[in-house]
């Protein structure tokens, strides 16, 4: 339970310029580490860099510098058994329209090694947390936002990975779905699971992580549980010391 399952070391992405010049420095030598059996919170404005350390991490951006690794798994060398370690969920990666609910779900089962009961347990399973049962057999095209949503987390975590990396979970979700969904982060918690777990609302930072990290202009500003950022910043709500640490930045 010591040993981290993601490990963040000086990370860097930057994104060039039209004349192939250094241009965005969109994370900017990042280190941070998430244990098995904790959720860790990286929170940020629009623009921080959040999305693009998570990607990195998820293998789908490759890093300008640095390195991390996931489960024991290089990023840069070991991709394939990072992608079969993780569950990760972005705010861009949409659903197959002609596909139904279940046949999306089962897809994505299949492309992680499942086959047979295995795949069909699995797939009755996490449809019925996350209680799209009635909807499996709807094609996703008519689905609406918030169950388009929950399809997503589902496709996520139908593999059962050790490593959850959470892009804004329950963007889209009504207040019940998403407490279903912060129900699963913290059942995954308890059961030992790594959750590296992004969000702009700050009631799920309070109720869900076990420490956070504040990003900004691409930096790491802060780390710790929510309790020693309030006590170091003097602030009685995380809010305040998040909006304290972006006000006060130098940059």
């Amino acid at each position: 339970m010591n040993t981290p399952a993601i490990e963040v070391h000086e990370l860097v992405k930057i994104y060039p310029d039209h004349r192939g010049g250094e241009g965005v420095r969109a994370v900017d030598g990042v280190s941070f580490h998430c244990r098995p059996g904790e959720v860790f919170g990286l929170l940020g404005l629009n623009g921080a860099g959040k999305t693009t350390t998570l990607r990195m991490l998820s293998t789908s951006l490759t890093p300008s510098s640095g390195h991390a690794s996931v489960n024991g798994f290089d990023i840069a060398t070991e991709s394939q058994q990072v992608r079969r370690s993780i569950g990760f969920l972005s705010g861009t990666t949409g659903l197959y329209h002609r596909l139904t609910a279940r046949e999306m779900v089962r897809l994505f089962g299949e492309l992680q090694g499942l086959r047979g009961r295995q795949l069909d347990e699995r797939v009755d399973e996490v449809f019925s947390i996350f209680g799209i049962d009635r909807y499996a057999d709807q094609r996703c095209e008519k689905l609406s936002t918030g169950m388009k949503q929950k399809v997503n987390i589902a496709r996520t975590v139908v593999h059962d990975p050790p490593v959850l990396i959470l892009d804004e979970p329950t963007s889209g979700l009504d207040v019940l779905a998403a407490s279903t969904t912060l129900d699963f982060v913290e059942q995954a918690r308890d059961e030992g699971k790594c959750v590296l777990f992004s969000t702009h609302i700050m009631s799920e930072v309070e109720r869900l992580c076990d420490r956070v990290g504040i990003l900004h202009r691409g930096r790491l500003r802060a780390v710790g549980t929510p309790d020693e950022l309030k006590q170091a910043s003097g602030e009685r709500y995380l809010e305040e010391v998040f909006k304290r640490m972006v006000k006060d930045d130098p940059a």
